[in-house]
């Protein structure tokens, strides 16, 4: 009988035992482990495309960072999920990301009315959303303690066109304007930039994502005689076949905002005089992100761009966010540690966050599509 008891009493001290190591290390583990972000975005369809130097460049920043040593000693590691700007799917992302991922932090959704269908989640399971690349303002207008934006709004954007238009006596102004839910949230801001500026707003089409009638809409256009044409439109097929539309019908110039970007490359030699709004400085500064930029774009053998650029530094933005959350990462501590980064330099200023400002952003340049694409400033 004693000899049973006995061997009960080391079995039993044994289990105590190892119960005790997995407590103890359990907590080393999840603190060497990746740290785990999340993004959800168009990886298929009509805009996949154009969002290619986007996540080149967010993965750009991913590696120089694990390359260096990541967060305190820890990788840091993006899972990604095709959303094909459907926001329904966004949502479902979001939820898997949350729930089966448990990442830290969102960032780098790509469309309006996807961001706008997760801002309630992300608030009800206090998750921070760090950096879209969307330039709404009606996102930002509702307080949200976990949705942070780094850069200027469409309405900064479409208001620098106006400006630009009306600097140089160009009064007469028509606006083309991608149909679908992009577009029908842009042509009343550019109505109202047009009526507070002073401008003449001559004429407001419609083109077809598919530019399918990208030809009887630059007609409608040309009818107005304007002395400008502003586009707004996601880059894809619309800005292609309307840009080419109109270089054959007119001579009216075309000025659109930096949604369009990604399609210019497209165009070749047609996109040249095409004048752009960027909300991200040109990366050939002296600042230290701008020399870091440069060094990493060489040793990847990486083309610079504006959005590439963009996305590296908006990463760049959320790593400091990372670090600044202290040794036990959490979405609340990233929470925290985002809004505690102050006089962050860039080449448009020092960005600082803090709990009353989650969208400092407000640099917009304007440019001109030059010889061999590239970009007058």
């Amino acid at each position: 009988m004693s000899h049973t008891l006995n061997r009960r009493g080391l079995l039993a001290g044994a289990a105590a035992l190892a119960s005790a190591r997995f407590a103890f290390a359990t907590p080393a583990a999840a603190q060497t482990a990746p740290i785990l972000i999340g993004q959800s975005l168009p990886l298929s369809g009509p805009v996949a495309p154009a969002l290619a130097p986007i996540v080149q460049g967010q993965n750009l920043a991913l590696e120089q960072l694990n390359r260096k040593g990541g967060i305190n000693g820890r990788a840091v590691q993006l899972v990604q999920l095709d959303d094909a700007y459907d926001p329904r799917r966004t949502v479902e992302n979001v939820h898997t990301l949350i729930e089966r991922d448990k990442v830290v932090a969102l960032t780098g959704l790509a469309s309006t009315p996807g961001v706008a269908a997760v801002l309630p989640l992300v608030a009800e399971r206090k998750v921070p959303l760090f950096g879209v690349y969307t330039g709404s303002h009606l996102l930002r207008l509702a307080p949200n303690p976990y949705f942070y934006t780094t850069t200027a709004t469409y309405v900064d954007e479409v208001n620098e066109c106006v400006r630009h238009l009306l600097t140089l006596k160009r009064e007469r102004i028509a606006v083309v304007w991608q149909n679908n839910e992009f577009g029908k949230l842009m042509l009343p801001l550019a109505e109202k930039a047009i009526k507070d500026h002073g401008g003449s707003l001559v004429a407001s089409v419609p083109v077809a994502v598919d530019a399918s009638d990208a030809l009887a809409a630059a007609a409608a256009v040309n009818a107005k005689q304007p002395q400008a044409v502003l586009m707004l439109s996601i880059a894809g097929p619309t800005v292609v076949g309307y840009v080419k539309a109109q270089r054959a019908m007119g001579a009216s110039p075309i000025y659109t905002i930096s949604t369009a970007l990604g399609a210019l490359p497209a165009l070749g030699d047609e996109a040249r005089g095409v004048a752009v709004t960027q909300i991200v400085p040109y990366w050939r500064q002296t600042d230290p992100l701008a020399r870091d930029y440069m060094a990493e774009t060489e040793r990847a053998k990486q083309t610079p761009s504006y959005g590439h650029y963009g996305a590296y530094l908006m990463f760049r933005m959320l790593f400091e966010g990372l670090r600044r959350a202290g040794p036990v990462v959490t979405p609340q501590t990233v929470n925290r540690g985002i809004e505690g980064i102050r006089q962050m330099k860039v080449a448009t200023g020092d960005i600082s966050f803090s709990p009353t400002n989650h969208h400092p952003g407000r640099f917009v340049e304007m440019t001109i599509v030059g010889p061999r694409g590239v970009f007058i400033r």
